[in-house]
């Protein structure tokens, strides 16, 4: 017997091949059953006609230490404005306070946290509008074996490795905290998600090094280190590395996602692998908000729907190896999004205050996780 079942919605799963007008049950905390008709037995039943149903979203870029670090935010309200079921938090504790980021943080959580490790040791500890110390700009602060102990002992909860370079995150440090990152993330059998400011070290020497399954965020980022020449050509080095199998994420946060650079990198057919948000304290009133919005962007910008739903659910799946997220066959985890997707004129911004206007919008109207309605 179900528990809850969402009916009359279109269901869109793009890992499944689906895109269809139909009711989807769940029982015991997964996907029970889909099809037209179910019967309700006792089940709470949601009512998503004319509205989306997709895969429980995944922001593969967040910070939610909240209270824990300067940057956080509080998933549970980001959840519930933008239908996200799974937030990837991307480094903001690293081995020095990432116990007190499990206990505190995500064993309370009602909506579910996958963290991917600082390879510094206090993580991203100084980051506010007043300020700004990058946490890679002293090397006194990675030490590869404390890395590696954090990951050993919380092995059932860490999906990554993150490392942010540039002249703002590591100082003078160049590309040392990314080769330090990847040897730590070669012993553990992770991937690296790899942030890239402003050089150096520049987008050759960072692109050169990842390894495929190695994320890199920001990946529409605005000059300089922009991934797109002056006349519009895709760096042959980016080129290069989507062939080698690098994941390409946008991470828009407050200072990484720009129009510009999109429009360039679409129209040259590179589209981003995964679409998240990078919401964090500076970002979270704007210009990113929260994932919807980053997905109504790339949606108005030309990206298909199906396109734009894959890399916001199981595309991020895969990226940090979780096969029972993101789609929405029967056994598969119970998260769900129910989104509206709205026909009109909607003003965008990126992170230089350029605008746009898209003619399409999603926005979030329900959220199911772990088979349960999340209020």
């Amino acid at each position: 017997m179900a528990d809850l079942i969402i009916t009359g919605g279109r269901i869109v799963d793009p890992k499944n091949g689906r895109d269809e007008i139909a009711d989807i049950a769940f029982a015991g905390g997964k996907v029970a059953e889909i099809g037209r008709g179910l019967p309700p037995g006792g089940a709470e039943i949601v009512d998503a006609a004319g509205k989306l149903v997709v895969p429980g979203l995944i922001d593969l870029h967040t910070h939610v230490y909240w209270g824990g670090t300067s940057l956080g935010v509080d998933a549970a309200a980001v959840a519930r404005s933008g239908g996200t079921a799974t937030f990837v938090d991307a480094g903001s504790a690293g081995p020095g306070n990432f116990a007190g980021f499990r206990r505190h943080v995500i064993e309370p959580s009602p909506v579910r946290i996958l963290p991917i490790l600082n390879v510094s040791h206090a993580g991203i500890f100084a980051f506010s509008a007043s300020v700004m110390v990058g946490e890679c700009a002293d090397l006194r602060l990675l030490d590869p074996r404390d890395c590696v102990r954090a990951i050993e002992a919380h092995r059932d909860l860490i999906v990554g490795v993150k490392v942010r370079v540039g002249r703002t995150a590591g100082g003078n440090s160049g590309i040392a905290p990314l080769d330090m990152a990847l040897e730590v993330a070669e012993a553990v059998g992770l991937p690296v998600m790899a942030h890239l400011d402003h050089p150096p070290p520049s987008r050759l020497a960072v692109l050169s090094r990842l390894r495929r399954g190695d994320i890199l965020t920001h990946c529409f980022r605005p000059f300089p280190n922009a991934p797109v020449a002056p006349d519009g050509r895709v760096r042959e080095e980016v080129a290069a590395a989507r062939e080698r199998g690098v994941v390409f994420d946008i991470g828009h946060g407050g200072g990484s996602f720009g129009f510009g650079t999109a429009e360039a990198m679409l129209e040259a057919g590179f589209l981003p692998d995964v679409i998240s948000s990078d919401v964090h304290a500076l970002s979270i009133n704007g210009p990113a908000f929260d994932q919807i919005t980053t997905m109504s962007k790339l949606l108005s910008l030309g990206m298909e729907l199906t396109a734009v739903i894959r890399a916001g659910t199981c595309a991020a799946a895969a990226a940090v190896g979780r096969a029972d997220l993101g789609h929405l066959a029967p056994g598969a985890v119970g998260d769900a999004s129910i989104l509206d997707l709205a026909e009109g004129t909607f003003d965008y911004r990126d992170v230089l205050g350029e605008t746009r206007q898209g003619r399409l919008r999603l926005s979030a109207s329900g959220l199911v996780v772990g088979g349960k309605r999340f209020r």
